[in-house]
């Protein structure tokens, strides 16, 4: 297993967050991921796949995947795999099902559950995709654990977080602001649902938690504003 060396600090920055607002709002969340968030989708297929492809009948999960914007994008570029976008929140995956169909997609279909508790078998999926995730889920090597457990030998998981807190702060404080406005114009009461915590992990928290499974390899990067992990499941 190798890592990067990288600056930063190992304690996580932690963000107040209203965890209800991305299912009260879906529609502020889905901008944010459409227009404000890094689109990964060329370093994904790259340290999935390589230049050959994802082979025919390719299984990939999106974990935590909101309006699904990583599974409608494969879903697009490559006819022949099937992308399942996994959420806990139903407004979110309204969204997504409903983006999917406006677009004709055919191979991607999205389902309720908890990331904590994927509902697949042990060894079922070759790929999965968890990106910006642990921001606002607890219980990050359980997460961890049930990737690991539901890839099949020689399978990868792609792993993606912010390292701004300044940036996601921005962010957050967007959809804040604008629900309250919407709140306000349409004379509802101001009720922004049950808080929690947003962290920003730091380097040696995320380099912890992507190694903490039995991986044949972890690979990690860097720039300024996110962090990755490519980590693949013995064969």
């Amino acid at each position: 297993m190798s890592a990067l060396p990288l600056r930063g600090v190992d304690r996580p920055s932690s963000l107040e967050a209203g965890v209800a607002l991305y299912e009260q709002h879906p529609a502020i969340y889905g901008l944010c991921r459409e227009h404000l968030f890094r689109d990964d989708t060329e370093r994904i297929c790259a340290s999935l796949w390589g230049a050959a492809g994802p082979a025919p009948g390719t299984t990939v999960l999106e974990v935590g995947c909101g309006p699904g914007h990583y599974a409608r994008r494969l879903a697009t570029r490559f006819e022949s795999v099937l992308l399942v976008g996994i959420d806990n929140s139903e407004a979110q995956l309204r969204r997504a099902r409903a983006a999917a169909l406006a677009s004709g997609l055919t191979g991607c279909r999205f389902e309720r559950a908890d990331a904590r508790e994927l509902p697949r078998p042990e060894r079922s999926v070759d790929a999965v995709i968890v990106s910006r995730l642990f921001t606002v889920l607890p219980e990050h090597e359980r997460v961890m654990s049930e990737v690991h457990r539901v890839l099949r030998p020689g399978g990868r998981a792609f792993v993606a977080e912010p390292r701004s807190s300044l940036r996601t702060g921005l962010a957050l404080e967007l959809m804040h602001l604008t629900a309250r406005a919407a709140n306000l114009l349409s004379h509802s009461p101001d009720r922004p649902g049950r808080s929690g915590r947003s962290a920003i992990l730091g380097v040696a928290a995320f380099a912890r938690l992507t190694e903490s499974q039995p991986w044949a390899w972890v690979r990690r990067d860097a720039d300024r504003w996110y962090q990755y992990a490519v980590c693949e499941k013995a064969a």
